[in-house]
């Protein structure tokens, strides 16, 4: 096939701001559907995107418009992030729908930043845009994206905005030489400034000054709905994909409510790992997007939604089920036909690391209890492996599902653990920590871990969560709880689909940090450690267990899983 290849077409905006797209599209006089991808990650290198084969698109019989999003590379204007998305996608899809080489109808796709754009896009409500593919992205800023559970998510945040929005552009955009070197330095040394992330912010405030505006508006504030786009009740079908190990996975379950025509595919997929397997575990069937036909699933959709309902749009719900290691088509999402199994936790005093005595167990203990750490912010819980999305000595080995064995031989980390499974237990769902807590400190963190434990005491992470307690007292609207007043406090530790095997064991850890992952809670009620070198203590932190303090894990069981499907 013919191509035809049109570099930086201007695509006027209604404020009169000028921004530009390559167009990638079969060489003839017939009018065609067109595909729109919003990147700020600069066009002429990101064509369709790491996860998708733009040839393949265009090869369909599809136009593909690949744009820098505003104040982006070849385009004019000034860069907010997700401040212009919503009127500047639907000023480019209305452009979209206006061409000669287009037939009116229009879709959009794109991961990352190019998924929460489409979310802005669709909220604006242009009638040509007719179907959209956010991958790996959340559709509100602040939850699930900058924050989660009120704690900033540090290590992708910093790092993203220094190695993926400054670095490479700040000398095309006007930055000096003198600039450029000072965004590679603080790349080379991006431990350091996890340790102490003030110290970066004279040179964002320079090149970023969104980056503290973020860090200033710790709650879902007036800043953050300005940012927040309220969704069309009109939007069109979206083919949702997320990963279990993708750092936004907690923002795109909870993105938009579901609407007829939707899809949605969560692989065992992290952020960052699209062209290799996991460092230690290779699954089953698939350990990344390469062994996906990614490509595939998104022209099924758009075949159906954008070709007068041509083929099939494939499943609506597809998700790899840890475990067995295996893709399968469940009849609704994660959780639809699950029931709660409550596992409350008990010890004898003493649930520090995994040699310690903390128990899950079906009955409700008789006894009450208590298990104390001391949590310094000096000396936060590493980041081991996950739902992470950053670079640094400081992350560990990896993302995705590593062995959690040495942290849980810290003495700041609580360990519940079941007893060996008879039968397989399938886990589909929202993990939710129930927790009764108190803290010597005015605030601190607490955070919940679902764990798989192996046969061979391999400890694998499946999912994890915080609350910040002073965010959360905020956001229910009441004063924060006087230091070492025990008080109910939900922790959500994410969603999974998970078969735990015969011989295995469901642990739950819980602690107070998870560094550099989120940025640690200096325990004062004062200014996060994120904005200035602030003075820290030491919290002594509790949980409570028993009659009258019923903590527990609550797993979201599955009757079993369908039959297996081919991934591709």
């Amino acid at each position: 096939m013919r191509l035809v290849i049109d570099r930086d077409v201007p695509v006027p905006m209604r404020d009169g701001v000028v921004l530009r797209a390559d167009v990638y599209r079969p060489d003839t006089a017939r009018p065609l559907p067109a595909l729109l991808q919003r990147t700020p990650y600069d066009k002429g290198s990101s064509a369709g995107g790491r996860s998708l084969n733009w040839m393949r698109l265009v090869e369909a019989g599809y136009c593909l418009v690949v744009q820098d999003v505003r104040g982006r590379y070849a385009s004019g204007g000034v860069f907010r992030p997700f401040a212009d998305d919503a009127s500047d996608g639907r000023d480019t899809v209305e452009w979209a729908a206006r061409q000669a080489w287009c037939d009116g109808a229009v879709g959009m796709l794109g991961r990352s930043y190019e998924g929460a754009a489409q979310w802005h896009a669709a909220a604006a409500g242009p009638p040509a845009l007719r179907a959209i593919a956010p991958h790996v992205a959340a559709s509100d800023p602040y939850d699930g994206w900058t924050y989660l559970g009120g704690a900033f998510q540090l290590g992708f945040c910093l790092h993203w905005v220094l190695g993926d929005l400054l670095h490479g552009q700040v000398g095309r955009a006007g930055g000096t030489d003198a600039d450029v070197r000072a965004v590679e330095r603080a790349l080379d040394g991006i431990d350091e400034l996890y340790r102490a992330p003030w110290r970066a912010l004279p040179l964002l405030d320079r090149l970023a000054p969104y980056y503290r505006e973020w860090l200033e508006h710790p709650d879902a504030d007036a800043h953050w709905r300005g940012l927040t786009a309220a969704p069309d009740r009109r939007r069109p079908p979206a083919l949702v994909v997320g990963g279990w190990y993708d750092i936004f996975l907690p923002g795109t379950l909870r993105g938009p409510s579901p609407r007829p025509g939707d899809r949605l595919v969560i692989g065992p997929w992290s952020h960052c790992v699209t062209g290799g397997v996991f460092p230690e575990r290779r699954f089953g069937l698939a350990a990344d997007e390469s062994e996906f036909d990614m490509t595939g699933a998104h022209l099924a959709f758009f075949d159906h939604h954008l070709k007068n309902g041509n083929g099939d749009a494939g499943p609506a719900v597809r998700v790899f089920a840890g475990g067995v290691d295996r893709w399968v088509c469940p009849a609704g999402p994660p959780g639809a036909d699950s029931t709660p199994l409550a596992l409350h936790l008990g010890s004898d005093g003493d649930a520090r690391t995994r040699h310690g005595t903390g128990v899950l167990r079906p009955e409700p203990p008789r006894d009450g209890g208590v298990d104390t750490y001391r949590y310094d912010p000096r000396d936060p819980v590493p980041t081991a492996g996950g739902a992470t999305c950053m670079t640094g000595m400081l992350v560990g080995a990896d993302c995705g599902p590593l062995d959690q064995r040495a942290v849980e031989d810290r003495p700041d980390v609580l360990c519940y653990t079941g007893a060996r499974l008879d039968a397989p237990l399938v886990v589909s769902g929202e993990v939710v920590a129930e927790l009764y807590v108190s803290s010597s400190a005015p605030d601190t963190d607490f955070t919940a871990k679902l764990v798989d434990v192996h046969p061979d005491g391999r400890a694998e992470i499946l999912c994890d969560g915080v609350v910040r307690v002073g965010h959360r007292a905020r956001q229910d609207g009441v004063r924060p709880l006087a230091p070492d007043t025990v008080h109910a406090l939900p922790v959500s530790a994410g969603t999974v689909v998970h078969a735990f095997r015969p011989g295995h064991r469901v642990r739950l850890e819980v602690a107070s940090s998870n560094f550099p992952r989120f940025d640690v809670n200096p325990n004062t009620g004062g200014t996060p450690l994120t904005l200035a070198d602030a003075p820290v203590v030491t919290a002594v932190n509790r949980v409570h267990h028993g009659p009258g303090r019923p903590s527990r894990l609550l797993l979201p069981v599955s009757p079993g899983l369908p039959d297996a499907h081919d991934a591709a």
